[in-house]
């Protein structure tokens, strides 16, 4: 049974949250059917009629709630071309999930908006259908709007007819044949930004935002013409709205021809979106394009093949802005942002592999968006680094080529590389996106020969004999610091390299282009490293992985604190910001890891970089500095005001007090200000920030004022943010201040009290937000007294199975954490 075709006819009624829905549904069946099932989710069915000739004949069916389904049974079984009726009523819920409802306030009064968010299994809560990205068909909308208000989706307007009843009648252009999750519909009051030099590009917004959509909007025309030139497939739409929503569980999602963002991910205010906020929307903007092509075109076969979408629309979204602003340093964030945020995760013994078992529900949340998303993209840099450029980019276009309109798995891809290359990528690629985990390499020196062993790296000690085929960069120098390149690939559990008597220090992953850690097991070899960091011997990319990796063998019991802190003395004479931003994170991780007796001596290891950083490059943003001082300069000073550093104190109270008083402040230090400011702040304060919360039209804004609710000290205050977190944040952001605090030393060892406390508010949140909380608190808050989290969560887990995978994620983050604690002892010397 194949669905060929929808036809679908909807009446929403946003005063009272409900929607007459029909659907037409064209099958093709190769066998005779019994019976006709699909996918239906708290909908009420009234009828169902099959086409008989030219006539509608009522046939029987039934609700399985419990399987999500609507079972027809026609009088007579039914084979070859099959048309469906179906009517029925739904709720315009307020999920943020299925077809939902988002508020806003205008003239003093609370509107909504009607939108819809499908994937990855929620189109069955808007029209009975088949709900799997296999199922691909064609969709004809028509939406009959309340009085004043507009329709959007996938499609163009075709016509827009009066009733006579005051509403409004839209039809659209069809659809491509595309998969159900990727449909979209939306009724609201909007305001539109189109683009002059692409008309086909339009930003949509809530009334009065419009201005704000210009910077995004023209982003998005560039990221097309990219895609459109790289890929060698024009985009198949006449049009490609960008729709800012108010209230969204997602960052954003890429609706055919329709994409969806939080409106801090597609708006541009001047007043209040930083240097990162700017490249945020760069970013978001152009993965969502990549989409159209890694998704919407090519779809996956199954959801277990869910990362062919989405680790490529990381990897392009950042090469995309990479293309168009260089100097914005977008591969070095890459690195911080999602190789290393990939590395922790799947550092875990419960980790999952890139192309994940199952496949029928496969939920992008805590624990899967970092491997599929992240380690995925990271792994395609390291094939496009073993194949070329130039292959890499051709196997892409015959593989887009090949499945368009169609679905494709992952073998499918490796055939296209293999294709354009003449290389094995199969035999490469497969156990990287296959497998668990991934590998550390461990080196050793001994004269003139270099040994290289792998394993599975994890923190916590397993027993594995996986290994991988690993393409190992190895930077090779001499006495006068110069290198030569030499590649060699680890396919075997231990190789041996020889090495040239000129060979003085050599670098494991030159360059930083594979996904594996390294540790150099010879004390002397790690100095020869240290005398190239302090000298600036190797490019920035490299001391960033010497430092990072070597604090990852901290955390899982393979060096010790001193020995990683006598390694960042070779970076004294630091200045670019990768390396520096991830030193200061692994302070600062450590820091609160490891308690009070470390925080003196960590802190003094903190300030000398901080303030030797902020000597250099101002407290203060200044016209045409680097894009990547921005975010260094914002998290060094919320870091110092952690550690009590008086200037920087000085410096952002007299920052706080001029923004309370006349309500300005420069967008790339308004976090750390306001963070800092209310730090150092009290009950005055409190409430200032909650008014101003209250007040701002400004989604940027409001997400930096409850990261500064979540920076309090005072514990009656803390208790007090929670409380107001609670009872007055949009459901969307209530997740913001409770991870600040859990993030801040003063109200982490108050936060599992609290939650246990408030549970039951917490469960209401949507899923992907309440896991993001749970995996907030239980990490670092649980330390205070773990075997009472572990005795809570495992009768929890039973009661609420769905909370297993973050819940079982957050236990283990938690005994990392409490190993290194126990490695590093009472403090320095200890």
């Amino acid at each position: 049974m194949k669905p060929l075709h929808y036809d679908l006819h909807l009446e929403p009624d946003l005063d009272n949250f409900t929607f007459d829905g029909r659907v037409d549904i064209q099958f093709e069946m190769a066998e005779p059917a019994e019976e006709i099932l699909l996918n239906c989710l708290e909908l009420a069915v009234w009828e169902c009629t099959i086409k008989d000739a030219d006539q509608w004949r009522p046939c029987t069916f039934c609700l399985v709630p419990e399987k999500e389904t609507l079972r027809i049974i026609p009088s007579s079984p039914v084979k070859g071309m099959v048309d469906v009726r179906i009517t029925y009523t739904g709720q315009i819920n307020d999920k943020m999930a299925g077809f939902y409802r988002s508020a806003y306030t205008a003239d003093h009064s609370t509107r909504h908006i009607a939108v819809t968010q499908f994937q990855e299994s929620d189109a069955r809560r808007a029209l009975p259908c088949m709900d799997h990205p296999l199922h691909k068909a064609t969709f004809d909308i028509e939406i009959v709007t309340p009085p004043g208000l507009t329709a959007i989706s996938n499609g163009a307007v075709t016509t827009q007819e009066p009733q006579d009843n005051g509403k409004t009648l839209f039809r659209f252009e069809r659809t491509p044949r595309m998969s159900t999750y990727l449909l979209f519909f939306g009724v609201g009051e909007f305001d539109t930004f189109e683009d002059e030099q692409d008309r086909r590009v339009k930003g949509i917004a809530l009334p009065g935002l419009a201005e704000r959509l210009g910077f995004g909007v023209t982003f998005g025309r560039k990221a097309l013409q990219f895609c459109e030139s790289y890929y060698g497939i024009p985009y198949p739409l006449t049009k490609m709205d960008l729709i800012a929503i108010p209230d969204f569980a997602f960052g954003a999602m890429e609706n055919w021809g329709a994409i969806t963002f939080r409106e801090n991910l597609l708006l541009h205010d001047p007043q209040h979106t930083s240097a990162l906020g700017e490249q945020r929307i760069c970013e978001v903007t152009a993965h969502e394009i990549v989409h159209q092509w890694f998704g919407n075109l090519v779809t996956p076969a199954d959801w277990k093949y869910l990362w062919l979408n989405e680790s490529f629309a990381t990897y392009f979204g950042y090469g995309i802005v990479d293309h168009y602003y260089p100097e914005w340093g977008t591969w070095d964030q890459f690195l911080q942002g999602q190789t290393d945020t990939a590395m922790v995760r799947d550092a875990l013994r419960e980790t999952i592999p890139v192309e994940i078992p199952g496949g029928e529900h496969v939920v992008i949340n805590t624990s899967t968006a970092p491997i599929i998303y992240s380690k995925g993209g990271s792994l395609l840099r390291q094939i496009e680094g073993y194949i070329g450029a130039d292959n890499f980019r051709s196997g892409l276009q015959h593989y887009l080529q090949a499945h368009k309109y169609a679905c494709a798995s992952s073998h499918h891809l490796w055939e296209a590389f293999e294709a354009a290359s003449d290389q094995p990528v199969t035999a490469m690629v497969e156990q990287w996106i296959m497998q668990p985990g991934f590998p550390l390499v461990e080196a050793c020196r001994d004269g003139n020969t270099l040994t290289l062993t792998q394993q599975r790296f994890t923190y916590l000690p397993l027993q594995s004999d996986a290994h991988w085929p690993i393409p190992v960069v190895i930077d090779l120098f001499d006495a006068n610091q110069n290198a030569r390149r030499q590649t060699v690939m680890l396919d075997q559990p231990l190789k041996t390299i020889p090495l040239d008597d000129q060979v003085e220090a050599f670098k494991i992953n030159a360059g930083q282009t594979g996904f594996y850690r390294v540790r150099y097991t010879t004390p002397s070899d790690v100095e020869a490293l240290a005398r190239l960091i302090r000298e600036q011997g190797m490019p920035p990319e490299d001391r960033w992985g010497v430092q990072n990796d070597f604090f990852a063998m901290v955390r899982a019991g393979l060096a010790s604190m001193p020995d990683y802190l006598a390694l960042l003395d070779s970076y004294d004479r630091e200045i670019d910001d990768l390396p520096l931003t991830s030193i200061d994170a692994n302070l600062f991780s450590a820091s609160l890891v490891l308690g009070d007796d470390w925080w003196p001596c960590l802190a003094r290891t903190g300030s000398s970089f901080t303030l030797r950083t902020l000597e250099r490059i101002g407290y203060e943003p200044h016209e045409g500095e680097p894009q990547t001082l921005a975010t260094l300069r914002e998290q060094m000073l919320w870091h110092a005001a952690l550690n009590e550093e008086e200037n920087v104190l000085t410096f952002t109270s007299d920052q706080f007090r001029a923004f309370v008083d006349n309500g300005s402040i420069h967008p790339d230090l308004a976090r750390s200000v306001m963070q800092a400011g209310i730090l150092q702040g009290g009950a005055k304060d409190f409430k200032i920030l909650c008014r101003r919360l209250e007040a701002t039209d400004s989604e940027h804004e409001r997400m930096n004022i409850l990261m500064a609710l979540g920076s309090q000290k005072d514990p009656e205050l803390i208790r007090k943010t929670c409380d107001y977190t609670l009872e007055h944040v949009p459901d969307r952001n209530r997740f913001i201040p409770l991870v600040a605090l859990c993030l801040n030393p003063h109200a982490m060892p108050l936060m599992w009290d609290w939650f246990l406390e408030h549970v039951e508010a917490l469960e209401v949140f949507h899923p992907l937000l309440y896991e993001r909380v749970i995996a907030g608190v239980v990490p670092l808050a649980g330390m205070k007294n773990p075997e009472a989290v572990q005795a809570f969560f495992t009768d929890y887990m039973e009661k609420h199975p769905q909370t297993a995978d973050v819940v079982k994620l957050s236990l283990e983050k938690l005994d990392i954490n409490l190993a290194m604690r126990a490695a590093a002892g009472n403090g320095p010397g200890q």
